[in-house]
Parts: C-alpha cells; sequence; structure tokens
C-alpha cells in the first residue's frame, strides 16, 4: 500500500512541478493549427475519392467502395 501512495505522490509532483504546461493562447493557436489541417486533410481525402470514384460509363460518382466492389 505504501508503494502505491508513492506512487501517487510521485506522480502528482512530477505534473504539478516538472511538467511545462502551454499557455492558454499557445493551446488557442495550437488547437486552431489542428481543426485547419484536419479539414484540409478530409478536403483532401474527400477530392480523391471523388476523382477515383466517378464511373467512367454513366458518370455516376460511387465513391471508393463502388471501385472495389463493383
Amino acid at each position: 500500500m505504501a508503494n502505491i501512495k508513492a506512487y501517487i505522490q510521485d506522480t502528482v509532483h512530477e505534473l504539478v512541478h516538472k511538467v511545462t504546461w502551454p499557455t492558454w493562447s499557445e493551446l488557442q493557436n495550437n488547437t486552431i493549427v489542428v481543426v485547419i489541417a484536419s479539414v484540409v486533410f478530409s478536403l483532401l481525402i474527400f477530392v480523391m475519392d471523388f476523382i477515383f470514384g466517378v464511373n467512367p460509363s454513366s458518370y455516376f460518382w460511387e465513391g471508393i467502395l463502388g471501385l472495389i466492389y463493383p
């Protein structure tokens, strides 16, 4: 039981005194970067799916699964 208590005390000490937490403005800027990157990657995947998913015989969009499972 003493080992568990020491582990929790060491963990709290490390989180409070040794970890460098980001400031609020850094957190906001990093969040904006992640959101923009996620939108760009999702649009890129959508465009690739749209390009490769067009059926040449009917020009109807079937998506990637339409090519794999005709």
